[in-house]
């Protein structure tokens, strides 16, 4: 059903606020969720970052305080003072196995070097190799000269790189300790973690480390603004950078306390979202489902309040036209309509009492109104109470249309009605109607008054009506009367009596007044039905014969004998129907089609419908036997044609054989006499003259174009002897054969 206004004034706030606090408190829930996820993971990177701080810082220290502690001792000045020769196992041995003690301390993987600047050698993964001076001039311009510093990590191509030059309090340096951690092994050491990101910047700032290397994760420019960000206090904690060119990066960094390193890595986004993917799954899962509840509380609530409103909308008539959408405007304006169209009705019953009134007496002969509506209505036309009423309902019928046509029916109706108002006084009656497009009706009303007196009195206003009918309109009226009765709502029955009083207008004639008591004291009984049947069959053989000057003879006394003879109206209409059927299958017989249609019943209903005698007559004359006798001329004149053309056709082929009409007739399957009528009627001649008229014509050609002699143009021809044909010849053209040939070789 299609929802009103008010029902979605009511259900769309309650979703929207429904949905938005669902929306709401799942945002809200997210944000929290969100946070704490990332606090999380945060904090697992922090912890990460932490650890790998501490285990890097540790093995750093190791080796720092290893190479610090074996610079001080009096064995390492006696060693970087004296040469190693290949002859100096010895001290090559110490010093290897001082650098093999250190590499137990530090990382795996790590390599240890010591030089010699004084002496000039190198010892290096457990290979002793001795400084070229441009070897030695390198060592001093990378880790000597310009530095501040004896002891510093920097950043080589494969790692980091420790290195200490010796002593580490003097400014003459005499050795230089250096200890390289591979790039694998820092991999290997630091990344614990499957693509987790570390970064290490030095004090200055410089990354000396960084995983994953091809992914370029951030650049110099980035790193940077994390360390400016981090600033110099703080040791651990989370930088968020943000840049217009590229997507915000989250950092986490732990500083060093013993050199100030800074170590850092990043928070993955994949991997907060892989953490809340399980949490907008449930979020989302969850506010569908409030959502939908939510729907089906805003929709009963809404269906709930609008409920009564619906009930009145409902009660109120629908007007399609309205502008209002709103349902409490709308019923304000339906009520204020109803008022108004109920005064505006009143108003109407007033100036349409008349029309009431003929509804009022059509519904009193249809038996569509109770007592109760009788007694409450009739007061309000202005019909009082009469002590014991009588009432007596009478028909008007028209007999012809005098010099009218049938479409003036309607008008002449209305006119006849006018009259019955005119003449019948307004007490003595209800108000005249038509019935139907053929009659008019009255209920006459009379108060303490004889039968005597009442038929006198009905008698009179009938024979005023016929009068004046007669006079004005130039039609003639019968009239069915019936019997009195007490009670308005036997009006349908008195009809009926009228009708068949009616009925016997037939047996009567015109202008008949005929009350119902008289036709129904007639002595029932069998009555043997009378039916013209040679009338019939001469009316037929014309018919047959498309005659129309013999078709009026036998038809008007035919119908006038059936309406004599069978002063039962039954009987009348039983002859009637027997008529139109045999005029049905002499139609089928003849091959004409004028009632030969779908809808042959109306012809019964229609004749049988009307009682007025010269209206049969005129239907059936009109509409049924004429059209018939018309369309078999047009058939019997085809036929004479045709045959007159076959006749013609043999004799202007068989010419010069011996013609007769009785040997054509024969070849034909037709009657001589049958075909001499027609092909006289056709030809205007007899078939003999025909035939003769045509060998002349024949004779004529032959004389002119051919050399044959008169005696065997006479024999080609049949004529038994010349002089039948020369007396034939002359008779028709006036000269002899012989001269007809010489006049017209002549020419």
């Amino acid at each position: 059903m299609k929802k009103g206004r008010m029902f979605y004034n009511t259900f769309i706030p309650i979703l929207v606020l429904g949905i938005g606090l669902v929306v709401s408190f799942g945002i809200y829930i997210y944000l929290n969720t969100a946070h704490s996820v990332i606090d999380r993971v945060a904090n697992g990177k922090q912890s990460f970052i932490s650890q790998t701080k501490n285990s890097l810082e540790q093995k750093i220290q190791t080796i720092e305080y290893a190479f610090n502690t074996y610079s001080t001792t009096s064995s390492f000045e006696s060693v970087v003072k004296n040469p190693i020769t290949e002859q100096d196992f010895e001290a090559y041995r110490n010093v290897n196995t001082q650098l093999n003690y250190i590499a137990t301390m530090g990382l795996e993987g790590t390599e240890y070097s010591l030089i010699s600047l004084e002496q000039n050698w190198q010892i290096s993964n457990g290979k002793l190799s001795y400084l070229t001076e441009n070897d030695r001039t390198n060592l001093y311009e990378t880790y000597i000269n310009g530095q501040d510093r004896g002891l510093f990590w920097m950043k080589t191509d494969n790692g980091i790189r420790f290195v200490n030059t010796l002593p580490v309090f003097s400014k003459k340096k005499q050795a230089i300790a250096l200890s390289d951690i591979s790039l694998q092994t820092l991999d290997h050491t630091l990344k614990t973690e499957e693509n987790t990101p570390v970064f290490i910047l030095n004090k200055q700032g410089e990354l000396m480390y960084e995983t994953g290397r091809d992914d370029k994760r951030l650049s110099e420019d980035q790193l940077q603004g994390i360390l400016k960000s981090i600033g110099t206090e703080r040791r651990t904690g989370m930088v968020t950078l943000d840049n217009a060119k590229s997507p915000s990066v989250k950092a986490i960094y732990a500083r060093s306390a013993y050199n100030n390193w800074v170590y850092i890595t990043l928070l993955d986004q994949k991997e907060i979202s892989g953490a809340l993917n399980t949490t907008k799954f449930g979020l989302i899962m969850m506010g569908l489902v409030i959502t939908m509840f939510i729907i089906i509380i805003a929709y009963l609530i809404a269906v709930y309040f609008n409920k009564p409103i619906e009930q009145i909308r409902r009660s109120l008539p629908k007007n399609p036209h309205s502008s209002l959408k709103n349902e409490v405007e709308w019923i304000l304006h339906s009520i204020d309509t109803i008022v108004t169209e109920k005064e505006n009705l009143e108003s109407l019953i007033e100036a349409e009492l008349p029309q009431l009134e003929t509804q009022l007496i059509l519904n009193l002969f249809r038996n569509r109104i109770s007592r109760e509506e009788l007694e409450r209505i009739m007061p309000r036309f202005g019909y009082e109470k009469i002590k014991d009423p009588r009432y007596l309902t009478v028909l008007v019928q028209m007999d012809s249309y005098g010099d009218r046509e049938a479409s003036d029916k309607d008008l002449l109706l209305l006119a006849i009605n006018r009259l019955v108002e005119e003449i019948v006084p307004k007490a003595s009656r209800l108000l005249p109607i038509i019935l139907n497009d053929k009659t008019q009706a009255t209920i006459l009303i009379f108060s303490g008054s004889h039968e005597q007196e009442i038929r006198k009195q009905v008698l009179d206003y009938a024979k005023a009506i016929m009068k004046a009918v007669r006079e004005y309109l130039k039609v003639s009226v019968s009239f069915g009367i019936s019997q009195t009765y007490e009670h308005l709502w036997e009006s349908k029955e008195a009809c009926e009596m009228s009708k068949q009083a009616l009925h016997h207008r037939l047996n009567l004639g015109k202008e008949s007044i005929i009350f119902y008591e008289d036709i129904s004291m007639v002595v029932s009984g069998p009555v043997l039905l009378h039916y013209p049947a040679e009338l019939e069959s001469q009316l037929f053989d014309a018919i047959r014969l498309g005659d129309e000057e013999q078709v009026p003879r036998f038809l008007y006394p035919l119908l006038a004998e059936m309406m004599k003879k069978n002063k039962n109206s039954m009987n009348f209409e039983v002859a009637l129907v027997r008529f139109v059927n045999n005029l049905i299958q002499l139609e089928q017989l003849l091959g004409v089609e004028v009632l030969m249609t779908q809808d042959n019943h109306a012809l019964y209903h229609r004749l049988l419908d009307i009682r007025n005698p010269e209206e049969i007559e005129r239907i059936l004359v009109q509409e049924v036997i004429l059209p018939m006798v018309k369309s078999m001329k047009e058939k019997t004149n085809q036929q004479f044609r045709s045959l007159s053309e076959k006749i013609a056709a043999i004799v202007r082929a068989e010419y010069d054989q011996e013609l007769s009409l009785e040997w054509i007739a024969d070849r034909l399957h037709y009657n001589p006499n049958y075909l001499s009528s027609i092909f006289k009627k056709e030809y205007g001649m007899t078939f003999s003259e025909y035939v003769m008229n045509y060998r002349i014509e024949m004779a004529k050609k032959w004389l002119v174009e051919t050399d044959m002699t008169i005696k065997d143009i006479a024999e080609r021809l049949q004529y038994h002897n010349s002089q039948n044909f020369i007396r034939s010849f002359r008779k028709k053209e006036q000269v002899t054969p012989g001269s007809y040939r010489k006049v017209k070789q002549a020419q």
